[in-house]
């Protein structure tokens, strides 16, 4: 298949690009992990995230709720922050602000058994609501005596996760998670009147649009804190089970940022409501933490649509997860398993990371946008911008061909990922799929993950043609070039043309 894009220098084309406000992570202890904090690292390094959310701040592991039993028999209320200081200090060490998601229900707090996970989150509303909202103005108080007012009130805070499927809320119960939200909202503004609360973070099936509905209504009725609404977003559909690994068809991306474009409509439809910010706390192709397109180069070319065109109908979008330190279904058998993370175990980066890399670097003035390309100009006349070829069991390769305006001698220089290049799983997989790798492996993975790269030279207004194989995404980089040799240093006697 063959393009063919001609601009000049005042075309504009409309483009929101959040791809770098918030990016997700497994539950929150896991940060006291060595090689969490190393993949965290290399994806910040890569992409400069602003913000960080993750699920079980009251988990147990993080330890923040303690009680401790008195001599007389009775029991006081104590918060240990000695694990939350660790993280949220590595978290900014890291560039990265949290996006706090208030849950799940500590265990001596919750009203039943209801959990989810391998390590047993509480999905349980509070038995003592007053010990919780207890529990949620200390937390807070806590985060802006160490970092300051001003700062914890730049964090937006989420109430719960996903409170319409029955895992993640007993019963999925409307009524209960409404009460929740009252009661959690008025809490963190007491404690810090600035800070951005919202939710209700809904997921998947029929029950999105009821769930806003009410929840909207319920706010505006009862004058609650609504500083934002959130909800999730994933491309998979028709799931089939094999062993451990769940399979999916994958909805295209134009569907799945319409069925948030209805989100913004529905928000709208509230006139106190209107234009409210929408987060898109969670998306990804697949659900399921086990799903092998999330290692593939499949993966980041829908990743490369969805960041495209998302900015339309959100404020942001958070991807789930930054790495595969993650334990939803447990401790996993294999270095790619499937995780939804954009780097695997022992830091190997998957062809996702190159995606974002490339859209949260991006910069300029769109001067483009289509179905498979974005093209931005700068003011100095250089040129770049993001394409990519989503081929769902396909092998058709796809050519751009651009023609910008750069006179006289530039060069074009391309970054991109594919089947062959930028892709470790096709290595491993050729290794046998060790579930554990010796050294030399891992290097050649590692190795085998950075991207394709090539600069040619374009004389005089020639087009610029990129050429993307299936599953691909590409950066392309067009800038001025004229030749500047050193005296008498002449690339042609040895490089093109030794004669």
């Amino acid at each position: 298949m063959e393009k063919r894009i001609q601009l000049t220098a005042e075309d504009r084309a409309s483009f929101h690009n959040h791809a770098d406000y918030c990016v997700g992570t497994g539950r929150l202890g896991l940060g006291l992990q060595a090689e969490y904090q190393e993949q965290l690292r290399l994806v910040q390094s890569k992409c400069h995230f602003k913000h960080i959310r993750g699920h079980g701040l009251f988990h147990e592991d993080l330890a923040i709720y303690q009680q401790a039993k008195l001599p007389d028999g009775t029991v006081r209320e104590e918060y240990c922050f000695t694990y939350l200081d660790r993280l949220m200090d590595a978290y900014r060490a890291c560039g990265l602000r949290p996006f706090l998601e208030l849950g799940f229900m500590p265990w001596a707090l919750a009203s039943g058994e209801n959990r989810i996970f391998w390590w047993k989150g509480n999905t349980t509303p509070p038995r003592d609501e007053s010990a919780w909202t207890r529990l949620v103005k200390a937390t807070l108080t806590h985060l802006k005596d160490r970092y300051g007012e001003e700062e914890v009130s730049q964090w937006p805070c989420e109430i719960w996760n996903e409170p319409n499927l029955p895992g993640f809320w007993e019963n999925a119960d409307l009524e209960k998670y409404l009460r929740l939200y009252q009661i959690t909202a008025l809490a963190v503004k007491e404690a810090l009147p600035n800070m951005r609360v919202g939710g209700p973070a809904v997921c998947g099936g029929n029950t999105i649009e009821d769930w806003m509905e009410r929840f909207l209504c319920f706010c505006r009725d009862e004058k609650l804190p609504l500083d934002f609404v959130s909800r999730h977003a994933y491309m998979g559909a028709a799931p089939e089970r094999k062993g451990r690994y769940l399979y999916h068809t994958m909805c295209d991306t134009d569907f799945t940022i319409e069925e948030v474009r209805r989100t913004r409509e529905h928000i709208d439809r509230f006139p106190m409501f209107r234009g409210l910010p929408l987060h898109i706390t969670e998306f990804n192709t697949s659900y399921n933490p086990r799903c092998p397109i999330h290692d593939t180069a499949e993966n980041a070319a829908h990743i490369a649509g969805l960041l495209a065109g998302l900015g339309d109908v959100a404020d942001s979008y958070s991807y789930w997860t930054f790495g595969d330190v993650f334990e939803e279904t447990g401790v996993p058998f294999t270095p790619f398993h499937g995780g939804f993370g954009m780097v695997a175990d022992q830091c190997i980066p998957k062809p996702t990371l190159s995606a974002f890399e490339f859209f949260c670097n991006l910069s300029g003035e769109c001067a483009w946008r289509d179905d498979s390309c974005v093209v931005m100009r700068h003011q100095d006349g250089s040129w770049e911008g993001v394409a990519w070829n989503i081929q769902r069991k396909g092998r058709e390769s796809l050519t751009l061909r651009l023609s910008l305006p750069v006179s006289g001698r530039a060069c074009l220089m391309t970054r991109w990922v594919d089947e062959e290049r930028g892709n470790p799983l096709a290595a491993w997989h050729a290794m046998g799929e060790p579930a554990s790798l010796t050294g030399e492996q891992l290097t050649f993975l590692r190795e085998a993950a950075v991207p394709g790269t090539k600069a040619e030279t374009l004389e005089g207004g020639q087009e610029a043609v990129l050429t993307l194989g299936p599953n691909a995404a590409l950066h392309f980089a067009l800038n001025p070039a004229p030749l500047s040799p050193d005296d008498g240093y002449d690339y042609s006697w040895y490089g093109s043309d030794p004669t």
